[in-house]
């Protein structure tokens, strides 16, 4: 490398706290020229990751400075592959190198470093996520590190800010007890891909908000379920990290601006502008989307309302997120704005098992059926 000897290591909680926080705050996330993302770790470097499974934090230092940082975490999902349906896959999230040490190898070392880690626990698979845009992350994975092009999910922002959604009287609403909600999902998503073996586990999380249920008034909710429904849960992800857009394109600061020009001028008309990103923000993930019935588009929209209706009540909340898979017709009935979405995200595999290499092209080939279950832990 010829800039003295890389450490790579792991994370030591005493020695690396502030360091690690330090290097976030000047790392951005995504591509510069759309803008990017700060995220703010809220003094707990390890938050994105602490509520999974299994997880692990790898740093690298270079003449006695922090440079580089990795996250990891291992979980049992259901990956569709004869002859078994569930595999045990390691996320990788959190690549961060300071911007004065890039193009030194040090990214390419902490994720080489973070995949012996996921084999030396069992892991079949890794995984990862980027902007299908973000051309320096797609060449260290796939280019360099034998990565493929998996699935392209969309991600869809839509802005909380007021007035509220008017909810229609057209639907019952009710919220699920833990043990329903579970039960809903491992009989109806537990086929879908990613769907994650301890669900319970994150339906129980103190994150977690709660499960939804949506159909029409005038029928019921029990054993035999309504002619039409849907099912959504929320992750309040504002409590574990906040973050912060910086080089925001000129069209959005424009609109954000004229937007609050306009609420100012005319306080009774219904304005819905864009909130104010600049400064720390918090968000909530909508997770676990189902539907059934010919009604439920609509159901689905109405749950969504909701939702944004529960973060406008929090202070710091000012976006609701979901991320659904990028030829799933649920993304019609989301509300979004365009303006702040990411019409296609880019997940990325690589098989670590001789076994798994073999067959894995097949995985890659076969096209998505179902919907992708997103982890709201990720």
């Amino acid at each position: 490398m010829g800039y003295g000897e890389l450490n790579i290591r792991s994370y030591n909680p005493q020695k690396d706290r502030a360091r690690v926080e330090d290097l976030e705050r000047r790392c951005e996330v995504g591509p510069a020229e759309r803008g990017f993302l700060f995220t703010d770790t809220l003094g707990d470097p390890i938050c994105r990751i602490r509520n999974s499974p299994i997880y692990n934090l790898i740093v690298a230092e270079l003449n006695n400075q922090l440079v580089g940082v990795i996250q990891g975490s291992i979980k049992l999902v259901t990956i569709h592959k004869p002859p078994k349906n569930l595999a045990r896959v390691g996320y990788i999230l959190g690549l961060r190198v300071a911007p004065l040490y890039r193009r030194r190898g040090i990214g390419s070392s902490l994720v080489v470093r973070l995949e012996e880690w996921f084999i030396a626990s069992g892991v079949d698979y890794a995984y990862m996520a980027t902007e299908k845009d973000n051309d320096a992350s797609f060449k260290l994975f796939v280019e360099k590190l034998g990565y493929i092009k998996f699935r392209t999910p969309a991600i869809l922002v839509n802005p909380v800010n007021c007035p509220m959604y008017r909810i229609s009287s057209k639907y019952e609403f009710e919220k699920l007890k833990v043990e329903e909600a579970e039960s809903l999902y491992r009989k109806f998503m537990s086929s879908m891909e990613f769907f994650p073996s301890d669900i319970g586990n994150i339906l129980r999380n103190k994150l977690s908000l709660g499960t939804w249920v949506a159909y029409p008034r005038g029928e019921s909710w029990g054993e035999i379920l309504p002619s039409s429904w849907a099912m959504v849960s929320v992750w309040n992800s504002g409590e574990v990290f906040k973050l912060r857009l910086g080089n925001a394109p000129t069209s959005c600061l424009m609109y954000a601006k004229s937007s609050q020009l306009m609420g100012n001028l005319v306080p009774c008309f219904k304005w819905r502008g864009i909130p104010d990103f600049m400064h720390p923000f918090g968000f909530y993930f909508i997770y676990g989307v189902y539907r059934e019935g010919p009604m439920s588009g609509k159901l689905v929209r109405t749950l969504c309302r909701l939702v944004h209706n529960m973060a406008a009540k929090c202070r710091d909340c000012k976006a609701v997120v979901t991320e659904v898979g990028g030829s799933d017709t649920l993304r019609r009935h989301i509300p979004h704005w365009r303006l702040l979405s990411c019409p296609e995200d880019l997940w990325c595999i690589k098989g670590l098992k001789n076994e798994e290499r073999e067959s894995f092209y097949e995985l890659i080939k076969t096209p998505t059926t179902r919907t992708l279950f997103v982890d709201p832990r990720e």
